[in-house]
C-alpha cells in the first residue's frame, strides 16, 4: 500500500467530510458526535489512483465509548500512521491550535512522515489564516480548506499528489480482486472473521454490539485448494440492525454503508450466529442480498461453542450429537431462507480458524460460477422437464406457459423468457423454476433472475359471431 494517505487528527475537526470530499462520495459518517469514526475506512481515489483512510479521532474523551474501544481507536491511527507515507493532519480554525494538536504533531514528526498540516472550516473563521500559531506545529505551510464547501481542495490535490509521485502501473492482480463482504446482524462475529482472513488485528473487535460502524475494505490474499494464490478485497461491515429499531443518525447511516457495501461486492458472506439459529433480521438481511442480485455464501459462526458444547456431559437438549445437530440446523436455516436456493453453507469459528479456507474455497468457486454460459438448448429442454415435472398452478382459469427462454446476462444470470402472461406465473412457481434452473447448471449461490416477455395481445371480433377474441 505504498500510494497511501491517511488522514489524523483529533475528534471532531471534520476528518470523515475531508475523506468524503477528496473520495467524491459519502463513505464516511459524518455527524457532529465525537468518535463517531472507530475504524480506518479507505476508499479509492481515483483522480489519483491512491487509497485514502478516515481514522478514528485521536484523544477521545469517552461518554459513548469504553475504554477498550478508546485504545483500539488510537491503535488504529497508529496502524494508518505506519501504513501510509503521506499524513493529512486535520485541525480545527475555529478552536485554533490546541494542546492535543500539539502532541499528535509531535508524534507526527518523530514519524518522519511527509506531513501536510491541513486547517480545515476556514470558511467561517477566516481571520485564522493569518494566526502564527499553525507554524507553530513545525509542519511548514499549512493548507487552509473547508471540506463542507470545498474551499482550498484543488490545491490540497494538487499538493497529495506531488508528494506521492508517480503512479506506477497497475498489477493484473490488482485488477482481478475478488471483493467478498461480510454482512450480519450485530454482534454476529463479522470483524473477528475479517481478523481471522487476514492474520492480524487489523480491525476492532469488541464484545459491544454495534462496534463496527462503516465499511472498511482490506487486501490480502489467499491460497486456494488448487495451489493458486488468489487477490481478495475484504469489506467489513456494521451489524445491520432492522429499520425500526434504528435510534440515532448515526446508526442509520451506518446501516446505509453497510447496505450499500452488498452492491459493491462481488461474493457476500452472510454471517450468522450459531448459538441464535436464523432471525427475522437474518432472514431480511438475506433478503436485502437477495434483492441486489448477488452470490451468497451462508456463514455459521461460532461452531466452536457448539462443539464444546457437546463434548460436555450433559451436551445440548434435544440433541442427539454434533451431528444430528447440523443436520436440523441446515434443515431450518434453508426453511426460512428459501429464497436462497443452494447457496454454499459453511459452518466456521472466527476464534479457532475452522473451515475458514473453506469459506473462500466457496467464494472462489461461486466467482468462477458467475460467468457460466447456459446453453439455450439445454435451458429450453430443463424448464419444459420442470413444467413437466410440476405443472404451474391455475391461475384465473390459465396456467402460465414458456414458448422460449434465452440468457441474457451473467452477474446475476439473467434469463429472458418468453410466454403467454407475466401474471401468471405466481412467486412460488418462480422460486420453482429457478431453483430448478440452479440444480441443473451447477450455480448454487448464484442470483438467477427471470425477465418475461408475455404474448401481446391481441382483440378482435370473430367473424361470424361478431364477439371478442383474445389470445390465451
Amino acid at each position: 500500500m505504498s500510494r497511501t494517505v491517511a488522514i489524523v487528527g483529533r475528534p471532531n475537526v471534520g476528518k470523515s467530510r475531508l475523506f468524503n470530499r477528496l473520495a467524491r462520495k459519502r463513505i464516511s459518517i459524518v455527524h457532529d458526535q465525537p468518535g463517531v469514526t472507530r475504524d480506518v475506512i479507505a476508499a479509492e481515489v481515483a483522480d489519483g489512483a491512491y487509497t485514502l483512510l478516515d481514522t478514528g479521532g485521536l484523544g477521545l474523551a469517552g461518554g459513548e465509548s469504553s475504554r477498550q474501544i478508546i485504545a483500539a481507536t488510537e491503535t488504529q491511527v497508529d496502524f494508518a500512521i505506519e501504513t501510509a507515507p503521506v499524513i493529512l493532519f486535520l485541525v480545527d480554525a475555529k478552536d485554533g491550535v490546541t494542546a492535543l494538536d500539539l502532541r499528535i504533531a509531535q508524534k507526527l514528526r518523530r514519524r518522519g512522515k511527509a506531513v501536510l498540516l491541513v486547517v480545515n472550516k476556514v470558511d467561517f473563521n477566516a481571520a485564522r489564516r493569518e494566526d502564527p500559531d499553525f507554524y507553530k506545529l513545525g509542519l511548514g505551510e499549512p493548507f487552509f480548506i473547508s471540506a463542507e464547501h470545498g474551499v482550498g481542495e484543488a490545491g490540497l490535490r494538487d499538493a497529495i499528489l506531488q508528494k506521492l509521485g508517480p503512479m506506477p502501473p497497475e498489477t493484473a492482480a490488482e485488477r482481478d480482486a475478488l471483493c467478498v463482504c461480510f454482512v450480519g446482524r450485530p454482534n454476529v462475529g463479522k470483524s473477528s472473521l475479517s481478523n481471522r482472513l487476514i492474520r492480524s488485528d487489523r480491525l476492532i473487535v469488541n464484545a459491544e454490539p454495534g462496534t463496527t460502524r462503516d465499511a472498511i475494505e482490506v487486501p490480502f490474499q489467499f491460497r486456494g485448494r488448487d495451489g493458486k494464490s488468489y487477490p481478495f478485497r475484504l469489506i467489513d461491515t456494521a451489524g445491520i440492525k432492522a429499520a425500526t429499531k434504528v435510534g440515532s443518525p448515526v446508526e442509520y447511516f451506518a446501516r446505509l454503508r453497510s447496505l450499500d457495501a452488498i452492491k459493491r461486492t462481488d461474493v457476500v458472506f452472510l454471517v450468522l450466529d450459531a448459538l441464535d439459529g436464523v432471525t427475522q433480521q437474518d432472514k431480511a438481511i438475506a433478503g436485502e442480498i437477495v434483492k441486489e442480485g448477488k452470490p451468497v455464501v451462508v456463514v455459521v459462526n461460532k461452531w466452536d461453542l457448539v462443539h464444546d458444547s457437546f463434548r460436555r456431559p450433559e451436551g445440548v437438549p434435544g440433541y442427539k450429537d454434533e451431528r444430528e445437530f447440523r443436520e436440523k440446523f441446515e434443515h431450518a436455516l434453508f426453511t426460512r431462507l428459501f429464497f436462497t436456493p443452494g447457496a454454499p453453507l459453511v459452518f466456521v469459528s472466527a476464534l479457532s480458524g475452522y473451515e475458514i479456507d473453506r469459506m473462500l474455497n466457496a467464494a472462489v468457486k461461486l466467482h468462477r460460477q458467475l460467468d457460466a454460459k447456459l446453453a439455450t438448448a439445454r435451458l429450453n429442454k430443463t424448464l419444459l422437464h420442470l413444467a413437466e415435472r410440476m405443472p404451474p398452478p391455475s391461475v384465473g382459469g390459465k396456467r402460465f406457459r414458456v414458448y422460449y427462454a434465452t440468457q441474457t446476462g451473467n452477474r446475476p444470470f439473467r434469463i429472458r423468457m418468453f410466454c403467454n402472461q407475466e401474471q401468471r406465473l405466481t412467486e412460488s412457481y418462480r422460486r420453482y423454476l429457478e431453483a430448478g434452473v440452479i440444480a441443473e447448471f451447477g450455480l448454487s449461490g448464484c442470483p438467477v433472475h427471470f425477465d418475461l416477455v408475455g404474448k401481446p395481445e391481441r382483440e378482435g371480433r370473430h367473424p361470424s359471431s361478431g364477439a371478442k377474441v383474445q389470445d390465451d
